[in-house]
This record gives C-alpha cells, sequence and structure tokens, in this order.
C-alpha cells in the first residue's frame, strides 16, 4: 500500500521524500503532474487517463469527485487545486467578492490589500481551493486593453507595494498554515505592453525597457517567496514568453535566485501551435517549453502525449522533465497535501464564507476605493438639511453585476453561476441611496439608458481550441423613451445621481476596445440629464477610466468607483450624504480622448512639445489625483540634509494645513526626479507614499524618507543602477501639483 511507502512518511525532509516518490514514477506520471487541465471536462479521463496533477475551474461538486479518483490511482498523489480567485472567491455563491485590483489600488493602502487577501484565502482554503491565480503585477498604460480592472494600475512602485501585501495575505503564516492558499504573480512579464490595446498582442519591449518598469514588481514578490509565477499569453521581441529561456531561466531563476513553481496561461504550449505557429505540432511545443523552464502546463491536454513523444525523440532529456515535476511535488509537499489533501470543510465553509467581518471589511475597502475626482460644492448632500427629491439614474445605478466586474459569478469564466453573486449579498447605488436616504427624503429610478446589446462573433462559435467564443458587446441604441423619462425625473428632483460605464461583455481576456467612450445611450443620457439643469453627480460604475463627454466633465461632482464590490452601493451613497469622508486616488491617469494612448505619468524626457496639434497630451486626471471634503495646502517641503550618500537616506519634512471644516486622510506622494542622467529617463517616479489624518483646521509635519538606493535607472546594457548627482524630491496630493526640493547623492 502507499502509506508503507517512505514518501509518505511525514517523519522525513521534503528532499528525502522527493528522491523515494521520483524513483517510483513512470514518465506517464511524471508527465500528468504537470499538467493543470480544466475540470469541467471529463474528470475521469483527467485524473485516471492523463494523470493531472492539477486542477482548475472545479465546482463544489466535482472537486470531491476529483479527490475521490485520485485516491484510486497508482501513487495517489494529491491534486493541485486552483481557481481565479482574483478579488475574493470569485466562483463560490455567496462567497465575499471585493472591489477589483484595480479598486483596490485606489486605497493606496498595502495594509487594506493584505487584508483583503488575508479574507479571502480564508474563504478560499475551506473551500478545497489551494491556489490562487493572483495578484496581477502587470503595468497599465493603455486604456484599451481589456484587463485593465485586473492590474494596480500604471506605476511599478505602488504595483510593488500592493502585489507583496495581497501575497503576504494570501500565503499567511506559510504554506504550512491551513488558511494559506498559494498566490500567483501574474503575467510575467511585460504582457500589458500592447500594440493597439490588443490583448495578447506581441509586446515590443527591449530587456532594458523590460528591466527598467515591468520586471521590478515581479523581482520584489519573488525575493519575498510567492509561490508561483503565471506567464503571459504574448510574445516579446519574436519570442513567446512561454518558450522565452532567457527570462524564466536567466532572470527569474539565475539572477533572481526563485526557485519556485511557473505555470503557463491558459493553453500557452498549444498556442505555439496553433495562434503563434512556431511550433509545427505539440511535440515540438512541449519540448521547448519545458526546455525553457516551464514547469505546469495549463489547459493542453495534448502535452501528455507531445512530452513523452518528445523524450522518446531526444528532444527532451528525464532530467529536464525530473527537474520540473520535483518543483511541482515539493509545493504539494509543503502544503501537506500528503497527509491532509485539504478538501472542503462544510463546517469552516459555513464559519467563515461571507461572514459579517468579511462584509465590514468589504464595506471598508469600498469606501477607500471612492475617488472624488470634481465638486463644485454639491457634496456632501446635507441628510439634516431640508428633505431632498433624489433622482437616481442610469444602467449601472441598480445592476449588481456590473458593480462586482469581472471574474466574478456571472463574468463568464465558468459554467455553474449563471445569474452570477446572490441578488442579497448586493448593495447597487440604488439600494444604497433608498437605505440612507433620511425620512421625508424621496428617491425615484430610472434606468435611462442600456449599454450594449449581445451579438454572436461572426467568426464562429468557438475558437480553434475549442473554447467557446464570448458574445460581442454592440453599443445599445439611444432609446428616447428612457431618455425622456430619466430627464423628467431629473427634472422633477432637487438632486440628480446618474450612474453609468461598462459591463463585463466590455472588460476581460480578449475584451479590448477600440474606443474609451461611454457605450450604449449613456452620452444621450448624461447630455438629457444636464439640460435640466438639476445639479448633477455622475458616478463611474466601470472596469477602466472612460473619455468623458461635456456633459459629465461639467456636473457638479464626479465619482470614480470602477467596481466596488458588493458593499459599493452603500458606500457610495454613504459619500454623497458625507457620512464618509472621500479619500480614494488615482491609481492610473485618465484620458481626455482615446488618441492619447498611452498616457501615463512617468514618461520618458525628450519630445517635441507638450502638446498634439490638435490637443493637450496632458490626461483629464492625473495619476494620484483625488478630492476631499476639504483642502489641504502642502508648504515648507526640505530636505534635511542636502548631500546624502550612495548607501543612505534622504530625509525631509512637509507640512500640511487642513483649511476647511472636515477632516481628511491624505495621501502625501514623494516622487523622484534625476536632473541629469547618462540614458533617457522618466520625468519623475514613485518612491514613496505616507497616509496621513490632518484633522479640520490643523497643521500636521510629514517625515519622508526615500533610500537613495530607490533613486536609480537603468543604463543602456541593462544595469540598475544610482548615478551620483543633484535630484529632486518632488512632494504633492497627486503627480502633478508638486513641492520640489534639492538634493545631492554624493
Amino acid at each position: 500500500m502507499t502509506e508503507a511507502f517512505p514518501y509518505r512518511d511525514p517523519s522525513l525532509t521534503v528532499e528525502q521524500r522527493l528522491d523515494d516518490l521520483m524513483a517510483r514514477m513512470t514518465l506517464a506520471e511524471k508527465v500528468g503532474q504537470m499538467l493543470q487541465l480544466d475540470s469541467r471536462g471529463d474528470l475521469k479521463e483527467i485524473v485516471t487517463t492523463r494523470l493531472a496533477g492539477s486542477i482548475l475551474h472545479t465546482s463544489p461538486a466535482r472537486l470531491l469527485e476529483a479527490n475521490d479518483l485520485v485516491a484510486g490511482t497508482r501513487l495517489a498523489i494529491p491534486l493541485l487545486t486552483a481557481e481565479d480567485c482574483i478579488h475574493g472567491h470569485s466562483f463560490w455563491p455567496g462567497a465575499t467578492v471585493f472591489p477589483t485590483q484595480l479598486a483596490m489600488a485606489a486605497t493606496w493602502d498595502a495594509g487594506l490589500t493584505e487584508r483583503v487577501a488575508r479574507a479571502t484565502a480564508v474563504e478560499v482554503a475551506a473551500t478545497g481551493i489551494h491556489w490562487t491565480f493572483s495578484p496581477v503585477l502587470c503595468i497599465a498604460r493603455d486604456l484599451r486593453w481589456g484587463r485593465v480592472d485586473e492590474t494596480f494600475g500604471e506605476d511599478p512602485f505602488l504595483i510593488g507595494e500592493l502585489g507583496s501585501a495581497m501575497v503576504r495575505g494570501y500565503q499567511g503564516g506559510g504554506l504550512t498554515d491551513p488558511t494559506a492558499i498559494l498566490a500567483t504573480a501574474k503575467h510575467f512579464a511585460g504582457y500589458s505592453e500592447t500594440q493597439g490595446g490588443r490583448d495578447a498582442s506581441e509586446a515590443d519591449l527591449s530587456p532594458r525597457k523590460l528591466r527598467s518598469w515591468f520586471l521590478p514588481p515581479f523581482e520584489r514578490v519573488a525575493r519575498e517567496g510567492v509561490a508561483t509565477f503565471m506567464l503571459g499569453y504574448q510574445s516579446m521581441d519574436g519570442v513567446p514568453i512561454t518558450a522565452n529561456r532567457w527570462l524564466l531561466n536567466d532572470v527569474l531563476r539565475g539572477e533572481w535566485g526563485y526557485t519556485g513553481t511557473l505555470v503557463t496561461d491558459w493553453d500557452n504550449v498549444g498556442r505555439m501551435v496553433w495562434e503563434q505557429q512556431v511550433c509545427t505540432d505539440i511535440t515540438e511545443a512541449a519540448a521547448v517549453a519545458v526546455r525553457a523552464g516551464n514547469d505546469l502546463v495549463m489547459t493542453t491536454p495534448g502535452f501528455f502525449e507531445g512530452a513523452q513523444a518528445a523524450v522518446a525523440q531526444g528532444r527532451l532529456t528525464a532530467d529536464e522533465i525530473d527537474a520540473a515535476v520535483r518543483r511541482i511535488l515539493r509545493l504539494k509537499f509543503q502544503l501537506g497535501l500528503f497527509e491532509d489533501p485539504r478538501g472542503p470543510d462544510p463546517e469552516r465553509q459555513a464559519a467563515v464564507i461571507g461572514t459579517a467581518g468579511h462584509a465590514a471589511l468589504n464595506l471598508e475597502v469600498a469606501r477607500r476605493s471612492l475617488v472624488l475626482l470634481r465638486n463644485d460644492g454639491l457634496l456632501p448632500l446635507d441628510p439634516g438639511g431640508e428633505p431632498l427629491r433624489v433622482a437616481v439614474l442610469g444602467p449601472n445605478a441598480d445592476d449588481p453585476q456590473a458593480q462586482l466586474g469581472d471574474w466574478a459569478g456571472n463574468s463568464g469564466q465558468v459554467d455553474w453561476m449563471p445569474d452570477g453573486q446572490p441578488r442579497e449579498m448586493i448593495e447597487t447605488v440604488l439600494d444604497g441611496v433608498r437605505a440612507l436616504a433620511p425620512p421625508g427624503w424621496q428617491v425615484t429610478y430610472a434606468r435611462g439608458a442600456d449599454v450594449e446589446e449581445l451579438v454572436p462573433d461572426p467568426v464562429g462559435p468557438s475558437y480553434p481550441d475549442g473554447q467557446p467564443r464570448p458574445p460581442i458587446s454592440q453599443a445599445a441604441p439611444v432609446d428616447p423613451e428612457m431618455i425622456a423619462e430619466a430627464a423628467a425625473a431629473a427634472r422633477a428632483a432637487d438632486v440628480a445621481v446618474v450612474v453609468v460605464g461598462d459591463t463585463v461583455a466590455l472588460t476581460g481576456e480578449s475584451k479590448s476596445t477600440a474606443t474609451l467612450e461611454l457605450q450604449g445611450g449613456q452620452i444621450a443620457l448624461l447630455d438629457a440629464v444636464a439640460a435640466t439643469g438639476t445639479p448633477t453627480v455622475v458616478v463611474l460604475v466601470n472596469s477602466k477610466p472612460a473619455v468623458l463627454p461635456a456633459s459629465a466633465l461639467g456636473a457638479a461632482a464626479l465619482i470614480q468607483a470602477f467596481n466596488p464590490g458588493m458593499c459599493g452601493g452603500r458606500a457610495i451613497a454613504e459619500l454623497l450624504l458625507g457620512l464618509i469622508e472621500p479619500s480614494g486616488r488615482l491609481p492610473i491617469s485618465v484620458a481626455r480622448h482615446v488618441g492619447q494612448q498611452p498616457v501615463y505619468y512617468n514618461q520618458i524626457r525628450g519630445q517635441h512639445g507638450r502638446r498634439y496639434a490638435d490637443m493637450t497630451q496632458d490626461p483629464q486626471f492625473v495619476f494620484g489625483e483625488g478630492l476631499s471634503y476639504t483642502t489641504v495646502e502642502y508648504t515648507d517641503l526640505v530636505v534635511h540634509e542636502p548631500r546624502v550618500p550612495v548607501d543612505g537616506t534622504v530625509h525631509a519634512s512637509v507640512r500640511l494645513t487642513n483649511t476647511g471644516s472636515r477632516p481628511a486622510l491624505e495621501t502625501v506622494q514623494a516622487y523622484i526626479s534625476d536632473l541629469v542622467t547618462s540614458v533617457t529617463w522618466a520625468i519623475r517616479e514613485l518612491k514613496a507614499y505616507r497616509q496621513v489624518l490632518v484633522p479640520a483646521g490643523e497643521t500636521v509635519e510629514v517625515r519622508i524618507e526615500v533610500p537613495a538606493a530607490e533613486c536609480t535607472l537603468v543604463t543602456a546594457d541593462g544595469r540598475r543602477v544610482v548615478e551620483p548627482g543633484e535630484f529632486d524630491l518632488e512632494v504633492g496630493p497627486n503627480s502633478r501639483d508638486l513641492l520640489a526640493a534639492r538634493f545631492r547623492i554624493d
């Protein structure tokens, strides 16, 4: 019996157990361990014929079936079970779904992000899932890209701070912690640097550009112990990431010393044959992928035959297969799966999933994620004043699933939650306003416009690999009756709250957009409401920043909410009524026009002028921007030691004065500008930030520290160095409105 084998003995070291198990395995069993297959297929074939070591997209019922099948295999090697728990346990009915990663980034709060990941891990671990494909560490520079919502925005430093926090939260007290799940750093690397915003297109990145901005967040989490890396879909300089030995072996495993496990993204190995067309067949693709350094191969069933054929033909060696399999099995031993497969635990599920505590955390994150971008004094509405008539309008005012965004139940990735998360768990903006409106207030509602009509993809119902093609979002026509109804409601109201944005059909993999404008009848709705003259608040519930019409930019107030999660509607209502203070700050720049793409704050110096012939290059709203219900003035920035050694620290202080009558949670942002560089470099880069409570009418002094070792650039030959010379420390409330103080690194 397998129980008597040494690899089953927990008193032995992991390496001793690994040696024993590897010696007992056939080539087929080893190659099977390298497979991660979609459990919505034939489970018996997956587990007992292809001997898969990992499964994903497993419904609650099928997870039990899979574990039973594994117990009947020759060596009973436990499965690694994985799921896209991107902002909560997305595909478990009743689980807590938090704001999207982009919305979380607007909090600029690593501690809060860590708590979200910890709560998610507790819920996920109780359901028998061991592994989440999160966090996303891609840098979002082109807003047309469909996966902007999954990122932490555009800045490498902020991404590194929040990504590291999320890894700590997921992995808890270490992999022996029963509430820990494996975190994944993805998509390695440069996946977001698209051409024309098109998903998975060739990334036009030199090694130097990659090292300058796209690799630092990954290097940080690699050194901090993230358990797994997922590879991007794209190619770079003609080489698919799946085949990029330089990136996977020389940089990740060599320079950074990473010893963890790599997993491809969906059918990356197969795509080298049928999509990228750089391999003639699956045997060649399997050999290329393994030799490049891949371990787990996601959803390419033919890898099972292909890898074995590659060994038989001498294209792969047994040692190359063994190296990958050892990394996979080591994870399973470290998780303790041979002693406890960590299957579903109904008692724990009842105790930890969708708890009141997690709902409270969800509301806290939603509150902190809201970014106030415009306010002429209309907000906050006064709950203690004269009763108001409030018209809540717009297609996203009462759309619960749009509030959750992608990777959340009905977003199309799984088939067991067609209606999404339970409606009773979600508070829309309409729900929130109705719940919190003081007695005597009148709240009316009109949808006003539709966003889209879903139509079949004209190319056909499925991709070449058999996966179904999602329907295409086609802009809905303007409906005059709906517009008239909404305009009448606005005209009869004291305040109109218009909630617009996008849908999950305009978000995600293969769903990049050619335009950034609001779709369907939404612009017509905003224009009609503006024409009534009723003071208007525009709320944006969307996956990524939109290009806004004049009727939105001219509104009395503008709130960017992204996808604020299950409690987002209540948080927005609280903000409208002044029950909370606005504190969110943009983690990404907002374009004025789609033709400005890519627009981001840390542009490289050196171009003709600061504008297009027909438009400014400046974004509509800049990275780091966000208002409070008060005014905070920055004065007296001082660098205390103007000469700093290369191994020293820049110590500075700035004074913040709250000139209003309400408190402010201020995010003090510190940027570095290297004044003369040996190579072209960014105008400025975020290097530190602090969140400080500034009471009404008071002045506080904020200390800022930036290690000189962070004041780096990447040389022409790819080395990251600190060049001695003069620098400006720039401090302010966003990346545009900055005080500056000079210092020198010797």
